[in-house]
């Protein structure tokens, strides 16, 4: 088999992981001169960075043969798909001619389980190193780790990638051990609290060293992420977002990515035959924002008195909350402080700041709020300014919920 065809194969069955941003990352220095590559500038894009970058990633795995046999993945060890199986060398030479074709500003890789883990973690690491030592290539690098890889794997993983990902697979301790018994919770918790350690004490050192010429090299920049297959168990909207809420709060993760479960071939009986809807994972990515930049809680964005525990699909969740108090609206925009008016539906943290920022030389009015191109419609049944007040908007959430829902799409004939 040919690079190509398995380049066709691997790039394929890695299109089942997320967790592929590059976010954080910063332009690597400590190279030297001479060498190749960037995290900086545009290129053909695969993802874009929450700074608005557009960043393009080379994004295979290093091979999909797996000794695993968890029920959802489609490269587990009783799946009948096609096989195949990079070297390293062969995944370093592909990374550094998509970079000089311009196609690519980094490399994300993860791989199956083969042999046991730390042959697996062994052969990711090499890549990393000869991209990095052999080729002084100082673009973006993400590596999927192992979880039972033994701590000096994991530490050389984080001299060379700038971020590195531990996946937890599914947001339960039970809907993990029902669907990939052979992962094991309290394995991928030690994994995220040793990368944890090293990334702090790392910061630690630079932070102690700043004055010396000499700093000690960076352990993985961009921090650690995650990813959760939503609806292959039966956890439900909540339950995910709790999961999150202790990643983030436990091991300090840049991000944790959902990703709706697909159904695949030979599936076994244990999961669903249908797939969740896509505004399903949308809603969650809108939750976990929430949570991380909107100092909401998740009892205020998935209550316990809800029955289902599930967000509402119809309407995002800062709306939701919002038509749920009608009594902390409205808003007043000119006097409100900034954790008001980050709750407000239609504002975000950035326009938050403008507006904050305004309101020291002016009044605001409607045509202020206008100019900062805020969605109206959305925004003022919840504010008030100098020339607008909703009135009796808030005593009918129900309809001002039909107001503000999106209207279902119409299908026509083309």
């Amino acid at each position: 088999m040919n690079v190509t065809e398995k380049l066709a194969i691997l790039a394929d069955a890695a299109k089942y992981d997320a967790s592929c941003a590059s976010s954080g990352a910063d332009k690597r220095h400590s190279l030297g001169t001479g060498g190749i590559g960037s995290t900086e500038g545009m290129g053909i894009c695969h993802s874009y960075t929450p700074d608005g970058r557009c960043v393009s990633l080379l994004k295979i795995l290093l091979t999909n043969f797996c000794v695993f046999d968890c029920a959802y993945c489609v490269n587990r060890v009783t799946s009948n798909v096609r096989r195949a199986r990079f070297t390293p060398d062969e995944v370093v030479r592909l990374t550094l001619d998509f970079y000089k074709r311009n196609y690519i500003e980094g490399l994300f890789l993860s791989s199956g389980i083969i042999r046991n883990s730390d042959y697996t973690m062994e052969q990711l690491v090499e890549v990393a190193r000869s991209l990095r030592q052999d080729h002084k290539f100082a673009g973006y690098i993400h590596l999927k780790t192992i979880p039972d890889a033994a701590p000096e794997l994991l530490a050389a993983a984080g001299r060379y990638a700038d971020r590195l990902s531990i996946n937890v697979e599914l947001p339960t301790e039970g809907g993990l051990a029902q669907l990939a018994p052979e992962k094991k919770p309290g394995g991928i918790r030690a994994a995220m609290g040793e990368l944890r350690w090293r990334i702090e004490e790392n910061k630690e050192q630079r932070r102690e060293e700043k004055k010396l010429r000499a700093k000690p090299p960076r352990f993985a920049p961009a921090g650690q992420s995650t990813q959760m297959i939503v609806g292959a168990d039966g956890a439900d909207d909540r339950a995910i977002l709790q999961t999150s809420t202790n990643l983030y709060g436990n091991y300090r993760l840049r991000r944790v990515y959902y990703s709706a479960f697909s159904p695949i071939p030979d599936a076994s009986s244990k999961l669903p035959l249908q797939p969740p809807p896509l505004q399903r994972e949308h809603r969650l990515y809108q939750a976990d924002w929430l949570l991380r930049f909107y100092d909401f809680s998740v009892d205020e964005i998935a209550p316990t008195d809800a029955a289902s525990g599930m967000l509402d699909l119809d309407i995002d969740p800062k709306l939701a909350w919002a038509l749920r108090h009608p009594e902390r609206f409205p808003v007043d925009v000119n006097t409100a402080p900034r954790e008001l008016l980050l709750r407000v539906p239609g504002l975000g943290t950035r326009n938050v700041e403008r507006i904050i920022a305004s309101r020291r030389f002016r009044r605001l009015r409607v045509e202020d709020l206008t100019r900062l191109r805020l969605p109206m419609k959305k925004l003022l049944p919840f504010v008030q300014v100098l020339d607008h007040h909703p009135r009796a908007a808030l005593d009918d959430t129900a309809k001002l919920r039909g107001m503000l829902a999106p209207k279902p799409r119409q299908m026509g004939l083309f």
